[in-house]
């Protein structure tokens, strides 16, 4: 078995090196950072075992360039319940907390390797636009208003609450765009430090800054043709606020250390669950690059105005994660069905993704009940 480590504190990294060297099974590459790694990447890898707390592009970030090509292990220092739940919603195969023995490691891996061999080849990662854009009237108005902007350039901004899946939903404006079959590339604002944004959109050049050993093309670059997703956008720091605008302009980058402009086509899909308006008005954001982002507005609704999607999503999340955990099919009873369907999902799509993920982990038996969805533990979302 193949196994790439990505790791940027050197210690770990040498120190699982020299660990698994005694499995003789594996052949183990390591990386110091995301980005080395994608630069070395080819199908002859089995298996990726990444930290999560990286600079540049966190393990988060690299689990999603991946695109569900490869089986993914990831290990942090740093564990949250919603880190762990993202990383398991994009097909990660294991999550565990530093330190631990080689030998938890190694029981990993192994699980990895078996699921993956039970697991039919074209079964996608959680979560899929497919998966979750089901039918409700809310919905279907939404879907209506996508369909008439999406075969166009025009930029649109979605927003909703937390967790409605406003990503998977630039995904679904994407494929149904002229430009399908160019890159779509999504990037968190929040996810990326103040000080490396300008970088990851606009590139460099090498010897730009001190660890610019080569130069590097942005993420305005790598989308040209295609869609660029831009989340959490209201986090964007307001002394590149300008530097966007007149990106969209002028439809050109340059890249830091450069003096030469280059042209690009993208087209800009936007996300944000604040309230620019009061940005706005507080100095945090600036009204001209709202207009420009702003051209389409989509509201999503939240999933307690979409409920006759609830189970339909619970099902189909239930069945993929039986399939990504082993475990023979699952399903829910009568009692768990009818409690899904009346719980408001203050966390929406999201959350419901999470229920679904710890009952299928944690039921006994093959029928889900009512008690093992664990909703008595969210008191706060009871209708």
């Amino acid at each position: 078995m193949k196994i790439a480590i990505v790791e940027d504190d050197i210690n770990m990294r040498k120190s699982l090196e020299i660990a698994m060297s005694d499995y003789e099974k594996y052949d183990v590459h390591t990386f110091k950072s995301p980005r080395d790694a994608l630069k070395k990447l080819d199908d002859s890898f089995d298996l990726i075992i990444s930290d999560i707390n990286m600079p540049g592009m966190d393990g988060i970030e690299f689990v999603k360039t991946l695109q569900g090509k490869f089986e993914v292990i990831i290990i942090t220092g740093n564990a949250t319940l919603t880190r762990a739940i993202e990383s398991i919603q994009l097909g990660v195969k294991d999550f565990l907390l530093k330190p631990f023995e080689i030998e938890t490691l190694i029981t990993a891996i192994e699980r990895t390797a078996n699921i993956a061999k039970k697991t039919p080849k074209n079964a996608s990662p959680l979560p899929t636009a497919k998966t979750f854009l089901g039918t409700s009237a809310a919905l279907e108005k939404v879907l209506a208003r996508i369909s008439k902007a999406a075969a166009t350039d025009a930029n649109m901004m979605l927003l909703g609450e937390s967790g409605v899946g406003k990503e998977l939903f630039a995904q679904h404006i994407h494929e149904r765009s002229l430009r399908a079959d160019k890159p779509f590339i999504a990037i968190n604002m929040a996810a990326i430090p103040d000080n490396l944004i300008e970088s990851e959109l606009f590139g460099f050049e090498k010897g730009a800054f001190t660890d610019a050993t080569e130069a590097k093309a942005g993420q305005f670059e790598q989308a040209c043709g295609g869609t660029l997703f831009l989340d959490e956008i209201g986090e964007m720091p307001y002394t590149l606020q300008a530097k966007l605008l007149r990106v969209l302009q002028e439809r050109e980058v340059r890249r830091l250390g450069s003096s030469k402009n280059t042209k690009i086509d993208v087209r800009i899909i936007c996300a944000t669950n604040a309230d620019l308006h009061q940005k706005i008005a507080e100095g945090k954001f600036r009204e001209d690059l709202y207009y420009r982002l702003n051209t389409v507005p989509i509201n999503i609704p939240p999933l307690r105005e979409r409920k006759e999607e609830i189970l339909s999503i619970a099902d189909a999340a239930l069945e993929r994660f039986c399939i990504q955990y082993g475990y023979e099919t699952k399903s829910f009873s009568p009692e768990a069905r009818h409690a899904l369907e009346h719980y408001t999902w203050p966390g929406n799509i999201r959350e419901l993704i999470s229920v679904v993920e710890r009952s299928a982990i944690l039921s006994d038996g093959p029928v889900i009940d009512a008690e093992e969805l664990f909703l008595e533990a969210r008191g706060l979302g009871r209708m």
